[in-house]
Order: structure tokens, then sequence, then C-alpha cells
């Protein structure tokens, strides 16, 4: 049985657009340094379901209660202040601003939260393996480089999860290895992460994996009972 605090829930979410039904009737939980992959093909809702636990879209139907507070029913701005908060966002497509350097990429993500502290940023690239990095800009890095950056910046306000979007889509290889290698420590050091993923590497490091059809859940598998595969 796992006694960790819930942290994030979902309860009977629903997602409707005109007629199509992006997510039906979608139930789970996460606990307080858990780490889940959503999983799911092209279509399946998994990226509808990124949106509305990273407070950038609400459901139609249903309640997602993250730390205690039922995030469907904040207004937008007080979404973005939890966003900014409370979330910490992985993009597959980095989003880094292209004439800043990879240090005041991760110092942005500080305005909106705190004071910026050149010190912390640089700890934090210095976390995920950049910190000789730190002084280039975006155009001056490998894909997988940026990546490490978005991951950065992701962690610089402690977050209560960090939420990553095929946070290796666009990598190759090695550097996929990179980051689920960054993901593993994190989770090791008590973070909670949810990924939302395709990619079956990503998918089977996590201790469960949540997987979605036509906006519907049709399987979780616990992979603490059955062990991690290397």
């Amino acid at each position: 049985m796992d006694n960790r605090e819930v942290l994030l829930e979902v309860k009977n979410v629903s997602k409707i657009y005109g007629d199509l039904h992006a997510l039906k009737e979608v139930s789970f939980q996460v606990r307080k340094g858990e780490w889940v992959a959503i999983m799911g093909s092209s279509g399946s809702g998994k990226s509808t379901m990124m949106n509305i636990i990273g407070c950038m879209d609400k459901p139609s139907i249903g309640e997602v209660i993250l730390d205690g507070q039922d995030i469907t029913k904040e207004s937008q701005n007080s979404l973005t202040k939890i966003r900014r908060e409370k979330i910490g966002l992985i993009f597959q497509q980095f989003h880094l601003i292209p004439y800043l350097t990879a240090l005041e990429n991760v110092m942005v993500a500080q305005y909106y939260h705190s004071i910026p502290d050149e010190q912390e940023a640089l700890h934090a690239l210095e976390r995920v393996g950049l910190k000789d990095r730190a002084k280039h800009l975006p155009s001056q890095l490998s894909g997988g480089e940026q990546q490490r950056v978005c991951i950065a910046r992701a962690l610089i306000n402690s977050p209560e999860i960090i939420l990553a979007d095929e946070p290796t889509g666009n990598l190759d290889e090695v550097n996929e290895k990179i980051v689920i290698d960054i993901l593993t420590q994190l989770h090791k050091e008590g973070s909670t992460i949810i990924v939302v993923t395709h990619d079956l590497e990503v998918g089977d490091v996590a201790e469960r994996k949540i997987i979605l059809e036509y906006g519907k859940i049709v399987d979780v598998i616990d992979q603490k009972q059955y062990g991690k595969k290397k």
C-alpha cells in the first residue's frame, strides 16, 4: 500500500470540443514523490490531460485537486499564478528565448516567482550538467542541451510537480538517455514527476503508467510491482 500523500487528484474529468470528446470521465491520483507516465498514441487525449493538469485549460466536467485546491474553479489569473508557483513545465519544443543566454532563460522563470538569483540559476544549470554553457545562446546549444536548459528552468522555483510534455520527442538516443537520467535523479531526490509521452523508454522508467485511448483510461500499470525496466 502506498502511504504517500495525494498531491494531485483528477476526478471524473471530461473535455469536450464541439462534437469531439477529447477526455471521457478520467480519474486518477498522483502521490507526492511519485513518477507517473501518461501514455497513448496521437489523439488519445494525453495532451489535453497535460494542458488541464498544467493549468493551461479547464475541463468541461469534473474536478482537478492540486495540493488540496480545486483548480477547475479558479480564474485564469489564478491559474497562471498556480502554474508559476507549483508546476515546473518542460516542453517538447523547448520555448527558449533566442536572444537570451541559457542562464538568462533560467532566470526568466525567477522574475515571475521571486527575486532573480544568478547563483541559484547557475546551480540549476549545474544540476543538469550545463554550468559551463551558461553564457551560450540557444542557437549555440544542441537540441539535448536546450532541453536540459528547459529542465533547469522548470526546477528553479522548486515546483510541487514537474510536468513534462514529450521531453525526449525531439532528441536522439544519446540525449534521450541524458534526459531520462536527469529525471531519474530528480525522482530519487523526491520530485513528483508527470510525463506525457508516447516514448516507451520514458514510460518504462516511471513508477506507474496510465494508458489513454480515445480519451479514456484503458490500463494502469504499476511498475513497482513488476520492477522497472533498466
